[in-house]
């Protein structure tokens, strides 16, 4: 055996001897032994992974974080020759445990992308026309700075609009936006989740609650689609439960995936989840099937609760929602008998209404009346908690007192500041009020796909003086920009330290970056300091920002690197349980609602109805793409199937005079598209379906160009009052033969 083969069999130091911070100063020696090692050596012998250590030649396996969605599963990346050859799951993350899902195992095409955008470009033809010419570094960063201090010094720094999704290197974004001034921060949420967050926030104090399966033997999903959500480690666990023998209910307009595996799907009418609710409520009070020792020692406002909802009976429900009275009856009855082993999903989107809120606040309240938590400490719904990982110092950021554009809080009082309103931004930008935006910088982000109504978003994109983003491709919004900034793929990159529960994971580079493509962490900094904001970034590099997070704990980065995490102790929880509301409790009736000028519970509002002729309009995920970034993605491509028809039910395509795979006109009130239909009866007679993220009109997107239709040229803009949510089911449309 030569020297060399002897060094490449070396085996290192396996990912569970390296546990606990406080341990690690006596292993460090053991570890510095670790090297690069032959991938078929290591797998034949069970090892752990080694130390990032590239090499031209070298075969090696690196432990790190996926992007595919926001869930970040645990990756095993391994590189042979230089070259990404496989992702696995990674078995010591509680997300993956060893597994990945159908976006995950293709995230290496997202690195090897021939449409990737691997120089920095700066637009030189009409915004819009696709134009663009390579620029140098310093060129882009120079021109960028300088257009961001022409907006902040001629108009406030509140002309410019930040916007960015939910990624690992977000606070390095908000530390640029919020040193530079501007109070306009948009993100997805709206789009998503904010009616869930908000009323949870406002009922239990916290704004996702954790979802404890062990055990469950009931469970009820509001139009939550677990088998081809994001949540891949909670879709596991709700499968562990149905193979156990649990009864899942999936109240759903739509067969999806996750009904197809349900005790029961029922086809609610859409927007009528809340009457639902509203009805278990109804018969868990009257009949007494609450568990009152948490009611009485947890809860506040249950009179006005059991005198708001005694009006709400399945007879009533039944009429509005189109599910047979018993079984709305049998359902509340087979519910509480579960109790504590039971609860309702908080969902994310559910009914997709401006009713949503109130669906939301019912939800939370129902779970309350069960009893979530059946022992003091053992809560089945509860904050996440996590390490609190070391920060670089900065200053304070400056004093900010100009009107946010979205109407936080000043339109939408209770929204909390980080949701924001998304959608209300576009339209600040088109009306001019409270005052008129300049400039526009976004980052991993598509407003254009993603905000409804897109050709209103162009016509405010058109509007706007400067526009910079931030991605690895160039996308429908890119489209439009004046400078784009490439950033490194999640495997070329790090990122910020990701806390998960008492573990503390690492996304680190496992090829070097191709191009000229750099982190975010890299371009921040940068930029920060040609806006006279380098206080604000106060580390060397990559590395040294990492350093600076772990540095509370005993560990070294090279150790970090070599196993991908590492455990730190948390403080147990004692005491008496208190919730993070005003009253400490769980608030069956909120007083901060009731303030605000809402009502403090619960209650119905109606949603609208199509008129004769028309349909809901469903949105809704598919397991082979996250929303709007990966329908470029060669691999992906090849798994979809009907994803980029229209859902339409036989009987409705027959009075139509429709065929299976004909093409059809779809019209809303603000858009019409061109798309095949799918005679399916998987949905309801009076809806139909799109799924979201295609239609891309990037020419920059080879495969995604023009491939199938978007569902953002037909949704109306609907918000939500209370929580700011967009209601996209509530656009209604007309289908007829093209």
């Amino acid at each position: 055996m030569t020297d060399q083969e002897r060094k490449r069999r070396h085996l290192p130091l396996t990912r569970r001897q390296f546990i606990k911070g406080a341990t690690l100063a006596g292993t460090g020696a053991a570890m510095a032994k670790a090297g690069v090692f032959d991938l078929g050596t290591a797998h034949a012998q069970g090892v752990g992974t080694t130390h990032f250590l590239p090499g031209p030649t070298a075969d090696y396996q690196v432990p790190t974080l996926c992007e595919m969605c926001v869930w970040r599963c645990g990756v095993i990346a391994k590189v042979r020759n230089g070259v990404i050859e496989k992702l696995d799951g990674n078995p010591d993350h509680p997300h993956s445990l060893g597994n990945l899902c159908t976006r995950g195992q293709s995230g290496l095409m997202m690195t090897y992308d021939p449409d990737r955008v691997l120089y920095p470009l700066m637009r030189v033809g009409e915004r819009g026309s696709g134009r663009f010419r390579r620029a140098t570094w310093d060129e882009a960063l120079d021109f960028t700075a300088e257009q961001m201090l022409r907006i902040r010094d001629t108009y406030g720094p509140e002309a410019m609009i930040f916007s960015s999704t939910h990624n690992l290197s977000q606070p390095l974004f908000e530390n640029l936006l919020n040193a530079y001034g501007s109070p306009n921060y948009g993100t997805q949420r709206s789009l998503c989740f904010n009616a869930m967050i908000t009323a949870h926030l406002l009922t239990l104090g916290i704004q996702e609650p954790a979802r404890r399966y062990d055990g469950m033997n009931y469970i009820i999903l509001v139009g939550r689609n677990l088998f081809e959500g994001i949540s891949t480690s909670e879709s596991r666990q709700l499968m562990e439960r149905i193979a156990a023998g649990a009864h899942v209910v999936a109240l759903d307009p739509r067969f999806t995936k996750t009904a197809a595996h349900a005790s029961e799907w029922l086809p609610i009418k859409p927007g009528t989840d809340l009457a639902f609710l509203l009805a278990l409520i109804n018969v868990i009070i009257s009949e007494r099937l609450y568990d009152s020792w948490f009611v009485e020692r947890y809860t506040v406002g249950f009179e006005e609760l059991a005198a708001e909802t005694a009006q709400y009976t399945p007879r009533w429900a039944a009429a509005i929602c189109e599910i047979p009275e018993a079984t709305i009856y049998r359902i509340a009855h087979e519910f509480a008998a579960a109790k504590p082993y039971a609860f309702v999903h908080p969902g994310w989107r559910t009914s997709n209404f401006i009713n949503s809120f109130q669906t939301e606040r019912a939800i939370a309240v129902l779970n309350a009346l069960i009893g979530i938590c059946p022992e003091q400490g053992d809560c089945i719904f509860a904050d996440e908690t996590a390490v609190t990982v070391g920060v670089p110092p900065q200053p304070p950021y400056p004093r900010i007192t100009a009107l946010r554009l979205d109407g936080v809080p000043w339109k939408y009082p209770l929204v909390p500041l980080k949701l924001g309103v998304f959608q209300e931004i576009r339209d600040a930008v088109l009306s001019g009020e409270p005052y008129q935006a300049r400039g526009w910088f976004f980052s991993r982000q598509n407003p254009i796909m993603s905000i409804p109504d897109r050709a209103r978003t162009i016509e405010a994109f058109k509007k706007l003086e400067f526009i910079v983003s931030i991605d690895i491709i160039l996308n429908d919004s890119s489209w439009y920009a004046d400078v784009i900034l490439p950033e490194a793929t999640y495997l070329e990159r790090y990122d910020p330290v990701h806390p998960v529960g008492n573990r503390v994971y690492i996304r680190q580079p496992v090829v070097e970056p191709l191009g000229e493509a750099r982190s975010a962490l890299w371009i921040y900094r940068e930029l920060g300091k040609r806006l006279g904001l380098g206080d604000y970034f106060q580390y060397v590099d990559e590395e040294d920002y990492i350093r600076q997070q772990i540095a509370p704990f005993n560990v070294s980065l090279e150790q970090f690197k070599q196993v991908g995490y590492f455990e730190v102790e948390l403080p147990e929880e004692g005491g008496e349980r208190r919730w993070n509301t005003p009253s400490g409790k769980v608030e069956l009736a909120s007083e901060t609602l009731r303030n605000a000028g809402f009502p403090a519970v619960p209650v119905w509002e109606a949603p609208p109805e199509p008129p004769a002729g028309r349909f809901y309009l469903l949105t809704g995920k598919v397991g082979q793409h996250t929303q709007f970034a990966t329908q470029n993605n060669a691999y992906l491509t090849q798994v979809d199937y009907h994803t980029q028809d229209l859902w339409l039910h036989p009987a409705a395509a027959a009075e139509r005079g429709i065929a299976d795979g004909d093409l059809v006109r779809v019209t809303s009130d603000v858009g019409q598209v061109e798309v095949r239909v799918w005679l399916t009866e998987g949905i309801r007679r009076d809806c139909v379906y799109l799924a979201p993220g295609f239609g891309h009109r990037s020419r920059g997107l080879k495969i995604a160009y023009d491939r199938g239709v978007s569902s953002s040229d037909l949704h109306v803009t609907y918000t939500d009052p209370i929580s700011g949510s967009q209601a996209l089911t509530q656009t209604f449309v007309t289908v007829e033969r093209a």
